[in-house]
């Protein structure tokens, strides 16, 4: 197990933690959560060696081996595939002693190389390694393609999997999703649930960190504490706890007005001095609870747009990609013959692997890259609101977030649009934390989710009645993504969302595109459904791979009996068996779909009166208060308990439905 005990750990003059005290014992798979700058990546760097303990001592078992995903890009022309390989750093150096033996001529050297070859593995070590790879998103024509042709991203992902291959205890990881899409996630998710060693992760992903961990540790106030479950179960505990915090420090500061009262009123008078005194003496052996100083948490609201076109606009058998980027200068289509339409009030998530053309169908529509056939036609009045990853690299790294959004007026301003006055750019900069000295510091020295809140201030400040966001939450905390997905589900326009998110995915869309062979078509489904499709679509992509492994395997094995058809029959009726089960899976998600977005609905609402009635019935308990006033608020109860039992009924009406449909199903 790995033990800290009364741990104290500074960065620079900031205490990250304080006489801290936890285990983790071996097997379980660790969330570490907290706000950017709690110290989370800094635990990890004193678990692998890298920082040192200020005060206290920390125990890891010695011989545990551990890995972590190298942070550095690498330069290299070896194959992706021997990449990954060298990450067995075991199999690595029983190959360099093998090489040593066969140099040498030491017979019985070589034969204990072999031997211990066999126990590492080392018959499916490639098939391990190309796994990994396809299992991270790549193509089987990729497997041998050299390391330095691929850009940053998948070379990270080859760094991801070069961890996962090395045999270790204990896994460190921090932001593993990062770089992958949905589908690489999903199988990250997968493997790592299987995995039998200790893993440590931090992630902003909520639905990642549900899927992969059993115990949570949160690191608040240079302080770290044990939950037992995953991040939603953490997430209820903690505000169980805080209730119960507020509701014993409410209790005991009124026993500390009680006792100082008493102190006021007696300590100047003989006959109570005494007692006055020993009740100093029990107000500082009190021991103090802090009270519960929830952070305050982020939370902006998008403007209401001035017009709502309708449609937003269309396209017509359009083809997206890039002109002149073929080897020949001619054009690089990825996606062709696509015909939609975009709504007023439409909320889409656009799924579909890497490469496939979900940022080129965005970049197109927000007008950054031109159609290479067909027309894209857009409603009067449209105003987009773009969010795209290089949009944090186009930020003036010298300019303060002030002169960003000064220099965004003056662009309105010329383009005829209302553009606001210092004042109120500096006001609405605060709204999204960027006060004080903040907003005069330098974009350069800011962190990516600083940067990322900055662009989201300046698309708010457009006013736009279509946003187009291209993976926003990259860069954010868990924090500022709820308050991304809270204002995004007040949007009155229209929305198209690519995220590998799934928590915001969930809670903003109600319809999803796919992107993916060269085509862009509506995804009848939910993202359960789509999870399940991408399972079998990572089975179909690496079958390929599995048949060569099979067909070299074969060639070093002796001959065995073929197999008879009735595995085969059996292997195509499965397929067909769960083609029926998919398209079942969808048909019944597109009834109950309404159904559960007006419960959704129904509920938010109900929230709304519940809140509405509380305020009411406290103005009512004030004092003398007016009579119309009094008159106005009975009218305004009577109203919120008609629309109330109206709701509820219908609420009712719905599960009803929901029901039916569930069992039917």
């Amino acid at each position: 197990m790995i033990v800290l005990k009364n741990l104290s750990l500074r960065r620079g003059s900031k205490l990250l933690l304080d006489q801290v005290s936890v285990t983790i014992n071996a097997g379980e798979h660790v969330a570490l959560v907290g706000r950017n700058g709690a110290g989370k990546s800094s635990l990890l760097a004193l678990l692998n060696r890298t920082l040192h303990e200020d005060a206290g001592e920390y125990l890891v078992p010695a011989q545990w081996r551990m890995a972590q995903v190298a942070q550095d890009m690498p330069e290299t022309p070896e194959s992706a595939t021997a990449f990954v390989l060298q990450g067995d750093s075991r199999l690595t150096g029983l190959r360099a002693a093998l090489a040593r033996a066969e140099d040498g001529g030491d017979g019985m050297a070589i034969a204990q190389a072999h031997s211990d070859l066999a126990d590492a593995g080392a018959h499916d070590a490639t098939a391990r390694a190309q796994a990994l790879i396809l299992g991270l998103g790549f193509r089987v024509a990729e497997l041998e393609q050299p390391v330095n042709s691929f850009s940053g991203g998948w070379r990270m992902r080859l760094q991801l999997a070069r961890a996962l291959i090395c045999p270790c205890d204990l896994l460190l990881l921090d932001e593993p999703t990062n770089h992958l899409d949905l589908d690489a996630l999903v199988w990250l998710e997968s493997w790592l649930a299987r995995y039998a060693g200790t893993l440590i992760t931090i992630s902003h992903d909520r639905e990642f960190l549900d899927a992969v961990a059993d115990v949570t540790l949160h690191i608040e106030n240079a302080r770290i504490t044990r939950y037992g479950g995953n991040y939603s179960r953490f997430e209820a505990l903690r505000a169980q706890q805080m209730e119960l915090q507020q509701a014993s420090y409410a209790k005991q500061q009124d026993r500390v007005a009680q006792l100082q009262k008493f102190i006021t009123r007696f300590k100047a008078k003989a006959s109570k001095a005494k007692q006055a005194q020993s009740r100093v003496k029990a107000l500082e052996r009190m021991e103090k609870i802090a009270p519960v100083l929830a952070d305050a948490e982020f939370g902006f609201d998008f403007k209401e747009p001035a017009q709502l076109p309708n449609p937003m606009l269309s396209i017509t058998d359009a083809a997206f990609g890039y002109a002149g980027a073929g080897v020949d200068g001619s054009a690089h289509t990825i996606l062709r013959h696509v015909g939609r339409s975009v709504l007023a009030g439409q909320r889409i998530g656009i799924l579909g692997a890497n490469g496939q053309g979900k940022s080129t169908l965005v970049k197109t529509i927000a007008r950054q890259m031109k159609v290479l056939a067909g027309r894209i036609t857009e409603g009067r009045g449209l105003r987009i609101g773009y969010f795209a990853q290089q949009e944090l690299d186009l930020l003036r790294p010298a300019d303060n977030p002030l002169e960003h959004m000064l220099r965004l007026a003056r662009d309105m301003e010329a383009d005829g649009r209302e553009s606001g006055r210092e004042q109120e750019l500096r006001n609405h900069l605060g709204s999204f934390n960027f006060s004080g000295d903040m907003a005069r510091q330098a974009v350069g020295s800011m962190s990516g989710g600083e940067k990322a809140r900055l662009v989201l201030a300046m698309i708010v400040w457009q006013r736009p009645n279509l946003l187009l966001l291209d993976e926003p939450t990259n860069h954010l905390d868990l924090v500022t993504r709820e308050a991304l997905s809270m204002a995004l589900n007040g949007f009155e326009g229209t929305l198209l969302l690519v995220s590998h998110d799934r928590a915001l995915l969930r809670a903003v869309c109600d319809e999803f595109w796919l992107v993916g062979r060269g085509a862009v078509a509506p995804f009848d489904g939910d993202l359960d459904d789509y999870q399940r499709y991408l399972i079998d679509e990572a089975k179909r992509l690496r079958e390929p791979a599995a048949r060569s492994a099979r067909t070299a395997d074969s060639a070093e094995a002796p001959a065995v009996p073929a197999p008879t058809s009735a595995p085969i029959a059996a292997l195509r009726d499965g397929r067909e068996q769960r083609r029926l089960d998919a398209l079942a899976r969808q048909q019944h998600a597109e009834k109950t779909r309404p159904l559960k977005t007006e419960i959704g609905q129904i509920d938010a609402r109900l929230v709304a009166l519940f809140t509405e009635r509380s305020a009411l019935e406290q103005r009512l308990a004030q004092e003398a208060l007016p009579v119309a006033e009094i008159a106005e608020c009975g009218r305004r109860l009577k109203a919120v308990a008609d629309e109330t039992a109206r709701l509820e009924e219908r609420w009712l009406e719905i599960s009803c439905a929901l029901e039916a449909l569930l069992a039917a199903a």
